[in-house]
């Protein structure tokens, strides 16, 4: 049975290392639905929170696979019930018969931002479950949407 799944990688800092762990997905033929990379509290590492859709022996694999690689210091799987997962979205949304009032009301439903507005146009930014900026964009479609930029889902193990 196909599903998704999250891994969260701690790797070493520096030139190469995304290509790599990429690479070891391509060369499989496995896809990355999210992909998310940024610095740990110490410079020398990066954390990557990997989605992907697969059963349990792609899943095993990518584990494996992943713990072979030089530059990676860690590797876990993480679910919903033992990691705090959250993603970013910006969404440039369209003025036309919709005023800037209902379209901030809608941002604020959401418990969003609004970043940046035009003539034309309100730039929001949400933040939450992956479920809930599907949701938004949802809702958001009847008005009009001119650019979505998702970060991907950044995920870390819960408690200590």
């Amino acid at each position: 049975m196909t599903e998704k799944f999250i891994v969260g990688i701690i790797v070493s800092n520096h030139f190469g290392v995304l290509n790599r762990v990429a690479g070891l997905y391509a060369k499989r033929g496995y896809n990355i639905d999210s992909l998310a990379v940024g610095e740990t509290e110490d410079p020398a590492y990066s954390r990557m929170t990997i989605v992907s859709t697969g059963d349990e022996y792609m899943r095993s694999q990518v584990l494996e696979q992943l713990n072979k690689l030089h530059d990676v210091k860690m590797v876990v799987l993480l679910d919903s019930e033992t990691a705090v997962s959250i993603e970013h979205m910006l969404v440039k949304l369209k003025l036309g018969k919709e005023s800037k009032t209902t379209i901030s009301e809608l941002i604020n439903s959401y418990a969003g931002n609004v970043m940046d507005f035009g003539e034309d146009f309100i730039t929001a930014e949400i933040s939450g479950a992956s479920e809930k900026l599907e949701r938004f964009i949802e809702q958001a479609r009847e008005i009009g949407i001119l650019e979505v930029c998702r970060s991907g889902l950044i995920s870390v193990k819960q408690g200590i």
